[in-house]
């Protein structure tokens, strides 16, 4: 419960503090109203002044998530009364009240600065009394001492419990890093294990049917065997590979979701439903590309087209080319956004192009545009189309 107590406090600061003085300034105005109430009319005059020097010392205490200022607000009110001739009233307890809050939340020199205006103000009212003596400023400055020294110890304990706090948030994130990093190791792990075993059974199907492809003429039984081998070891590498990309995925929805991944055919779908105003164009014949190549081709113009809507600018347009004329399959992605942000992003969206371009032997270059605006060039050869 107390826990739950200072997250709201540290999430409405200024609510809290103003909670935290606000029964003692209740307190103040309760006791002083009944003395308004029952002062006869003729001393009406007095009381309105009354009453008004006691909002004016009260009222500032509910601005308490500024202790400094609300504090040298009192003080200055006090002054005033004192130099008008004012005699000390309830209210001016509120003095005590802020100076309490200065030291509970300030730093130690404001804490310091405030405890000596107290004091001169206690020397101040004195001066002003018939027969002040040495024993009244004690009994006075012991008070305010006091009061001082609560609001220090209070606030050093309030700031050791927040360093302990913050230590096991910081504890517990360290904790949640390790138990990620562990886990992504583990999931690396996995992901080699998933390469032996798919390798294993592609080499078996391999074998099997370069056996089966000798044999189709000769002995058609053993031609059959191999098929039926490569067909049992296909099962069994596709249950393998299922139950282990499983174990990798990040959540349960993911690993039950068989929806064929995006290629070139949902390219135009995706430049067309972009946020960014963008058009596609296409230059020679489109060559037949593996369904993963085209995947790479997809997520990279997904990526550039996010770097513009993240980086371009507000009316930045984009045009995403792809080029089968050459040798390579060019992907280039350029917009007239503000340029030079993408690239100096910090994030991770370049990095994943290149890896993804790397897999299949090409390469991604990006950068700002001479003449204004943002460029993301892919080069993937197509001698991989089967």
């Amino acid at each position: 419960m107390f826990g739950n107590v200072r997250a709201w406090s540290r999430r409405h600061e200024r609510s809290a503090a103003a909670l935290r003085v606000a029964p003692l300034a209740a307190l103040c105005a309760g006791l002083t109203v009944p003395y308004a109430v029952a002062a006869p009319s003729s001393q009406l005059p007095g009381v309105a002044l009354y009453l008004a020097l006691s909002a004016a010392l009260l009222a500032p205490l509910l601005w308490v998530s500024r202790p400094v200022a609300s504090f040298a607000v009192v003080a200055l009110v006090s002054f005033g009364q004192w130099l008008g001739g004012t005699a000390p009233l309830l209210a001016n307890l509120a003095v005590l009240i802020a100076l309490y809050a200065v030291a509970f939340r300030c730093a130690f020199r404001w804490a310091l600065a405030a405890l000596l205006v107290t004091e001169l103000g206690v020397l101040l009212a004195l001066v002003g009394w018939d027969n002040p003596t040495l024993g009244m400023f004690t009994s006075g400055s012991i008070l305010v001492v006091a009061v001082w020294l609560t609001g220090l110890y209070a606030g050093t304990r309030r700031r050791y419990l927040e360093g302990l706090e913050e230590r096991a948030e910081r504890a517990e994130r360290e904790r949640d890093q390790q138990a990620r990093m562990a886990a992504a190791a583990e999931r690396a792990r996995i992901a080699r294990e998933l390469h032996d075993v798919v390798a294993h059974h592609v080499s078996v199907m391999v074998v099997q049917a370069d056996g089966a492809a000798y044999a189709m003429d000769g002995d058609v039984e053993q031609a059959r065997q191999a098929v039926g081998t490569i067909s049992a070891t296909g099962r069994a590498a596709l249950a393998e590979m299922r139950r282990l990309v499983g174990v990798l995925r990040e959540n349960e929805a993911e690993s039950t979701d068989y929806t064929p991944q995006p290629g070139l055919g949902q390219l135009e779908e995706l430049v067309r439903g972009s946020a960014v105003p963008a058009r596609l164009r296409v230059e020679g014949a489109p060559a037949p590309l593996p369904e993963g190549q085209q995947l790479t081709v997809y997520r990279i113009v997904q990526e550039a087209l996010t770097n513009t809507l993240k980086h371009g600018g507000a009316g930045a347009r984009a045009t995403v080319e792809l080029d089968y004329t050459g040798l390579d399959l060019l992907v280039r992605v350029t917009d007239d956004g503000r340029g030079a942000a993408a690239g100096s992003s910090g994030g991770h969206g370049l990095i994943g192009m290149r890896e993804r371009a790397g897999m299949y032997g090409g390469a991604v270059s990006a950068g700002p545009r001479p003449g204004g605006g943002f460029e993301v060039l892919a080069r993937l050869p197509m001698a991989t189309a089967a």
